[in-house]
């Protein structure tokens, strides 16, 4: 490994040390803290950010990605404010989240506690980095920050804001860190880290998540893409059913709670999908279709690849399936794992959806586009998991800690015969 990344990767060590005894006031100051510098920064963050905004469109980027890159002065108080209510958010280390005395007499219990260093690989949008920052500090971790290398003067600018904020505080400044170097060989340094960085989180696409899985030797929290579907059930309200595909198609497409799937079930095709079409269209949605689908309207042909595509974009794929069965098998087969909604005023057919839709969530009668740490009420989000060991679905503070076991006794040793007490007498005080 290269000495500047050794020289950041053990600062960030030290300062998880430090971090991971403090209580909540500190750390909430210090968040508070970071939130009042980015406001009054703002300008400098957002000249930082133009520079990688022009080398993005000169670069050919798709206007749905730069969205995701750009910051102006209003999405800065926007990201200030996820940081304000993270810190108002409960601290969850030292949480008890079992224990009681055991018929021997000791007094035992599991506490939450900070993983240590977390490293987090991300893409694109520059607002993770202190999302990623707040949510670590205040569950006690450390952070390692490698984001994407088009966002390289927006991070570099953020985490300077932040580690010159944390200088005032008594959070050592240092529990912030970027990791230096815009190459591969940088990510790659963060994921052979081992020993010095807890536990790793990517966040991106389908190729960057797969080679941190697959090449890292720190433990991996895997988060996954939005291949999110909307299924219309023939017990759905259909003007409901256009409104709620239409927000989770269209209210932010570049995202990954953005719907990618639209399922219609046959007994409510011939009503529905014309209407979902034409609302689509005018809202400049490309939609690719299977044959039934075809047969309502002007669609590109959807083939295997279209239905297991995680677009981004103002792009859907559409299919008419016959039964509520057809639709959960289809999303077993092509769906990500992420968020899956239902639209039906059926309560068996909910229950049935949500019962066997085997997703981080599921949605009845709303939007996929909830799926986050944010709506949930988690303040900012480390990531979506659509694994299952350790975290599933967004992850917020109880998510970034782990558990020790404390157990409290009066002497008591263990034998062959059982449990005796050495110098026994009263509990001291």
């Amino acid at each position: 490994m290269s000495e500047e990344f050794l020289k950041v990767a053990r600062a960030a060590k030290e300062a998880a040390a430090e971090l991971a005894p403090l209580p909540r006031s500190p750390k909430d100051a210090a968040l508070r803290a970071v939130a009042d510098a980015l406001v009054a920064r703002a300008a400098e963050i957002v000249e930082a950010n133009a520079l990688d905004v022009e080398r993005a469109r000169e670069g050919g980027t798709s206007e749905y990605m730069i969205d995701r890159l750009r910051l102006d002065e209003a999405r800065v108080r926007a990201v200030a404010e996820a940081v304000r209510q993270v810190a108002d958010l409960p601290d969850p280390v030292g949480e008890v989240v079992r224990g009681g005395t055991l018929p021997n007499g000791l007094e035992l219990r599991q506490v939450r506690v900070p993983l240590g260093v977390v490293g987090i690989i991300y893409e694109g949008r520059p607002n993770v980095t202190v999302d990623a920052a707040a949510l670590c500090l205040k569950s006690g971790n450390a952070v390692l920050l490698r984001g994407s290398s088009s966002a390289y003067s927006s991070n570099t600018a953020l985490v300077k804001v932040m580690q010159e904020a944390l200088a005032g505080t008594e959070v050592p400044a240092g529990a912030v860190q970027l990791v230096p170097g815009r190459s591969r060989d940088s990510v790659k340094e963060l994921m052979r880290a081992r020993g010095l960085v807890d536990v790793l989180i990517p966040r991106g696409g389908a190729s960057l998540i797969n080679s941190v899985v697959e090449e890292s030797t720190v433990p991996v929290i895997e988060t996954g893409v939005g291949n999110c579907h909307v299924y219309v059930d023939a017990d759905a309200d259909l003007d409901l059913a256009v409104e709620i595909l239409l927000n989770a198609k269209v209210q932010r497409p570049s995202v990954c709670n953005a719907a990618e799937t639209l399922l219609v079930h046959a007994a409510v095709a011939d009503a529905f999908v014309p209407r979902a079409l034409a609302a689509l269209a005018a809202e400049g949605v490309t939609v690719h279709g299977d044959e039934r689908i075809a047969a309502y309207g002007d669609v590109v042909p959807a083939g295997e690849t279209d239905f297991r595509e995680e677009y981004l974009s103002l792009d859907i794929a559409a299919a008419v399936v016959d039964s509520l069965e057809d639709a959960v098998a289809h999303i077993r087969k092509y769906g990500s794992g992420h968020t899956d909604a239902i639209v039906t005023r059926s309560v068996t057919a909910s229950r049935r959806f949500v019962a066997t839709v085997d997703s981080a969530a599921v949605a009845v009668n709303a939007s996929t586009r909830f799926t986050d740490g944010g709506e949930f009420g988690f303040g900012a989000e480390i990531g979506i998991s659509t694994q299952k060991l350790h975290a599933r679905g967004p992850m917020g503070l109880p998510e970034l800690t782990s558990t020790k076991w404390i157990y409290t006794g009066e002497g008591h040793l263990r034998t062959a015969s059982g449990t005796v007490i050495a110098r026994p007498g009263p509990r001291a005080e």
